[in-house]
């Protein structure tokens, strides 16, 4: 399997940070450390899985965008008025909780609900993409660093 993966690098990096991103319980950041530790480029690493995960979180943001209605209102049962509420709150105060979407168990249903309260695509893809590029940013040095402190 790692073969297969060093073999299809980037666009299987692609592939998972997709997937991860969305309902799917995966982690990406373990297959960004391999393709770091045999060689391949660290910014284009950090590129292809902020990008990957950028778009997976978009898939869970559409979800809650047009399932929002039948979710809130028929599964939910949530009331006109308690969506109304909920929806001026993340209005106001929530869609910057969208930074830490990269968080596992809260980072995917931060997306639902970013699409589920209408946020604006432009502000929910900058917030999102600059969250995930720190997380992965970060998860790169810190290979690469572990990587001299060992030689």
């Amino acid at each position: 399997m790692e073969l297969w993966l060093l073999e299809h690098g980037y666009p299987a990096l692609f592939l998972l940070s997709f997937l991860a991103s969305t309902l799917v319980p995966l982690g990406s950041e373990w297959l960004l450390a391999v393709l770091l530790l045999n060689g391949f480029d660290a910014s284009i690493v950090v590129a292809i899985a902020t990008i990957g995960n950028s778009c997976g979180a978009l898939t869970t943001y559409a979800v809650g965008l047009w399932g929002g209605p039948f979710l809130v209102q028929r599964i939910l049962r949530v009331s006109h008025e308690s969506q109304q509420r909920a929806e001026q709150f993340f209005s106001r105060y929530g869609s910057w909780a969208l930074l830490f979407s990269w968080l596992p168990v809260v980072g995917d249903p931060l997306c639902l609900a970013g699409g589920v309260l209408h946020t604006s695509f432009w502000r929910f893809i900058i917030l999102v993409t600059v969250g995930k590029f720190v997380r992965y940013l970060v998860v790169a040095k810190l290979v690469l660093e572990g990587t001299k402190a060992i030689s």
